[in-house]
């Protein structure tokens, strides 16, 4: 989504004809994200103050990610949550307990206020016997200030306190781009993901079977950046602009 669709809060161009021409021509899609944080309603709320309108329904991040692996996994579990509302609700809607009694899994997930006390009381339960899992990888994530420290940080800190590795869900984990795929009832040979990263977005895509296309318009922004990596986009676009005569 950042950095594909939206950059520092403002729409990058086509975006906009790229959602009307998908919707016009009755493609199935998702805009993915490994942010935890907000709801699919919050974003939807927050690009439309951008400028862009994606329907809530389209929208599935790293928590509806958690959500549906947990429930596949366990359900009607019990989890000890470091995260927002994004996560917290995913949760809920699965059925979930939220307790630091004895849970089934700790899930760590972003959130602006990191707080030790919680990372604290996660890492005894963690070393109590609770399953470590984190919506995603990301060890940093932007802010008008600079770099934050994220998720995959976070989950490196306890790691180190327990020994214990969690498990990733979000991008590049394939399991995400497996279960948007079941969502939309599409199949990996006829879809194409859509990214602005190759770290995440064009490697959980290739892992995944689907075809890649790769946007120099967000974090990877740059050709001398896509050759350092030993796998390659099946296309590199300057930006979604370039993909709307694409769509029939």
């Amino acid at each position: 989504m950042d950095g594909v669709l939206v950059h520092e809060g403002v729409p990058v161009p086509g975006a906009n004809k790229l959602i009307e021409k998908l919707q016009e021509a009755g493609k199935a899609f998702l805009v993915l994200t490994n942010n935890s944080i907000y709801t699919p309603r919050d974003l939807h709320a927050r690009l439309k103050n951008s400028g862009l309108s994606v329907p809530a329904e389209n929208i599935y991040t790293s928590a509806m990610a958690t959500a549906d692996f947990l429930h596949s996994q366990r359900p009607k579990g019990s989890a000890y949550v470091i995260g927002e509302a994004g996560l917290t609700t995913a949760l809920h809607e699965i059925g979930f307990v939220l307790t630091d009694y004895r849970p089934d899994y700790v899930v760590l997930g972003e959130t602006r206020r990191y707080d030790f006390g919680a990372i604290t009381t996660a890492a005894r339960l963690i070393k109590g016997g609770s399953r470590f899992i984190c919506t995603n990888p990301d060890t940093t994530g932007p802010s008008l200030e600079g770099i934050l420290p994220a998720c995959g940080a976070v989950a490196a800190m306890i790691t180190a306190a327990t020994g214990s590795e969690p498990y990733f869900v979000g991008k590049p984990n394939p399991l995400m781009m497996r279960n948007a795929l079941r969502r939309i009832g599409a199949h990996s040979e006829s879809t194409v993901m859509i990214g602005d990263r190759m770290d995440t977005d064009v490697l959980s895509g290739l892992e995944a079977g689907l075809e890649t296309v790769l946007v120099l318009s967000g974090v990877t922004d740059t050709m001398e950046e896509v050759e350092r990596y030993p796998f390659r986009p099946n296309h590199v676009k300057d930006s979604v602009a370039d993909l709307i005569d694409w769509i029939e």
